[in-house]
């Protein structure tokens, strides 16, 4: 807050675009989502750390200590604990229900997954966030949102043999072109994407299946299809819809 003038300064800046809301009872209105390309690695924030003057040891000393941290954080999580970093807390949840207090876990109906907490500084931060709306996206179809429903991650995390939903706009896969279908592409590397051969769904708004066998790092999500928006009338050729977030592979 700027005392002389009593203005609150804007530190930083999120993009966000609107997409159609087709939950029940939002027709008509809007659903923002962050406009984001791409997660920044460790290597990536440390340098921008640098960057601002904030960093007065060795850098790769630096990547080190935080990377180190991560591990022993996972190994800590894996035995039980929470982790609270001031900003944040992580910690290790298990999913389901139990039918009697003598039942036995069991890893897909108990899936065990890590949530996040955001702790009161960094809850204050975005009271200096501005958010910048930059209009609607693509009405020709767009990917909203990549849930790894085992993970409980969204548009952050992908893990081959969980089940995924992807939400969008337009996205049914159609047509008699071969190459339409649902793909994971690789951001780093030129290899052939690869097809996603288990759909249990396959809705406009909505596709449901199984990540198929991937070994990228990062990737993007890709649909190819012939889908005009009504009843059996296809375009005459395949358009591709890619996701604009990048997934890492958990």
């Amino acid at each position: 807050m700027d005392l002389v003038y009593g203005v609150k300064q804007v530190m930083h800046r999120i993009r966000v675009k609107l997409y159609p809301n087709y939950l029940p009872g939002g027709e008509g209105t809007y659903l923002a989502r962050t406009d984001s390309e791409a997660t920044l690695s460790v290597e990536e924030v440390c340098a921008a750390d640098r960057d601002r003057g904030g960093l007065t040891g060795n850098f790769d000393d630096y990547v080190g200590f935080v990377k180190r941290f991560f591990r022993e954080s996972s190994y800590q999580l894996a035995d039980g604990y929470a982790i609270n970093t001031g900003a944040f807390s992580i910690y290790p949840n298990l999913g389901g229900t139990f039918v009697n207090i003598d039942e036995t876990p069991d890893p897909k109906k108990h899936p065990l997954t890590f949530r996040f907490r955001a702790h009161k500084p960094l809850r204050e931060l975005a009271g200096h966030i501005a958010v910048v709306v930059d209009g609607e996206a693509d009405p020709s179809g767009h990917i909203t949102e990549f849930l790894d429903n085992e993970n409980n991650s969204v548009n952050h995390w992908y893990e081959p043999g969980n089940q995924f939903m992807l939400t969008g706009h337009k996205i049914k896969i159609a047509g008699d072109d071969p190459s339409c279908g649902m793909y994971i592409v690789p951001v780093e590397y030129n290899d052939p994407p690869v097809k996603v051969t288990r759909i249990i769904e396959n809705g406009a708004g909505k596709i449901i299946g199984v990540i198929p066998n991937a070994e990228w790092e990062k990737v993007k999500i890709e649909i190819r299809t012939q889908f005009a928006g009504s009843g059996g009338v296809f375009l005459k050729s395949p358009r591709v819809i890619t996701s604009k977030f990048t997934l890492e592979q958990a």
